[in-house]
């Protein structure tokens, strides 16, 4: 783990003074909601207490000094001249700089040294939350006084457009208005949004890394994408008022979609009205306080991506069945894209240790390799570090 005083170390003994500001920014996780939000649907995204730290000032000139301790890389450019890396992990930053110059806003060179402990490849949005602590550090030693929303969504455009990768708004939203103890119930067509109480008491959020990731993975969204486009215009023959999934229920899906389109389409149309329909009774559980409740919403999530939306793979199904065996665990899911990646499962604390194990040795046995776990806890968001 790269704490902040780390990077204030690394950022002094690199510029030989003290920075400007430190900013962390956390990582997320998605509980339950998933291939909803480009459906115009609802997520509930928690931010997580795994974070990018990064150390900032200006400088007198135009260029710009990066140093990303984790990756034991550095990285010089100039605000002139704002270019794709090698590297990659620049661009995060660059994008958020080249935004911020097409909007109107000034700003000089730069030197920033960054760190984190958000594991790489797990499906927990470092990106995001470099991005995040970029916009947030340039809105506070420049003053530009932007709003949260704004800087989310200069984040998300960031990646978008300078980095190419198509995602939706979630994981900036949640890692810059993530709040402790609660989940935020996002509405991806309005952006409004309600905390929701998390609080696990006894509980702790794991996840159980397959390390697994499929090719299968860009191309398969791009085709469910078209799915449910294709689905909605079937629907807006017969109700013009359906613009997105968002607007169907289940009886337009059962009785009018069914005989008009393949059964493929159907079985992804079917998912996703049923998904946002799970999030939103899973919400009252937790309003509730019924993390049990809660938990059932997520194995029958899981059902719903494995069997009707086609994303999961045999190491994901394996552990959430695995996962299903457990009385310690009351809820579990793969989560994020699919194809891959991590499950989420809510368990006792208690008994961490001997679940792991036995889950670990249990796929091990099937697939040769054990999974990577970590567990986390509900955060706050994007925020200064005091004293910085």
């Amino acid at each position: 783990m790269l704490s902040q005083q780390a990077v204030t170390r690394q950022f002094i003994k690199a510029f030989q003074t003290d920075p400007e500001l430190v900013v962390s920014s956390p990582g997320r996780i998605n509980l339950i909601g998933e291939h909803t939000d480009y459906n115009k649907g609802f997520v509930l995204p928690a931010a997580i207490d795994k974070s990018i730290n990064l150390a900032i000032s200006r400088r007198k000139d135009e260029e710009l000094h990066y140093i990303a301790i984790d990756f034991k890389q550095e990285f010089r450019g100039n605000i002139s001249k704002l270019e794709k890396s090698v590297q990659l992990w620049p661009d995060y930053i660059n994008g958020v700089l080249q935004q911020l110059k097409e909007l109107g806003f000034r700003f000089g060179g730069l030197n920033i040294v960054l760190g984190g402990d958000i594991p790489a490849g797990a499906g927990l949005s470092s990106s995001a939350a470099l991005e995040c602590s970029v916009v947030y550090a340039l809105n506070e030693i420049y003053r530009y006084d932007l709003p949260r929303l704004e800087m989310v969504k200069i984040a998300q455009a960031a990646e978008n457009k300078f980095v190419g990768v198509k995602c939706g708004i979630m994981d900036q939203f949640a890692s810059m208005f993530g709040k402790k103890d609660h989940a935020i119930l996002l509405d991806c067509r309005s952006l409004k949004y309600e905390y929701i109480p998390l609080d696990l008491h006894q509980h702790a959020i794991l996840l159980m890394d397959t390390r697994v990731k499929h090719s299968l993975a860009s191309g398969e969204y791009n085709v469910r994408r078209e799915q449910c486009e294709m689905g909605v215009r079937a629907l807006r023959k017969i109700y013009p008022q359906v613009e997105s999934l968002r607007d169907a229920n289940r009886a337009m899906i059962e009785y009018t979609l069914k005989d008009v389109v393949p059964d493929v389409v159907y079985n992804r149309c079917k998912y996703v009205v049923e998904e946002n329909l799970r999030l939103q009774v899973g919400c009252e559980a937790l309003r509730r306080n019924d993390l049990v409740g809660f938990g059932k919403k997520m194995f029958a999530s899981h059902t719903g991506l494995s069997k009707l939306y086609d994303v999961s793979c045999p190491e994901l199904d394996f552990l959430v069945e695995l996962a299903r065996e457990e009385h310690a665990i009351i809820g579990a899911r793969m989560m994020g894209g699919g194809f891959g990646g991590c499950t989420i499962n809510i368990i006792r604390k208690s008994f961490i240790n001997e679940v792991v194990d036995r889950m670990s040795n249990a796929f091990r046995k099937r697939f040769g390799e054990e999974p990577l776990a970590h567990i986390c806890s509900i955060s706050g968001g994007t925020q200064a570090v005091p004293g910085s």
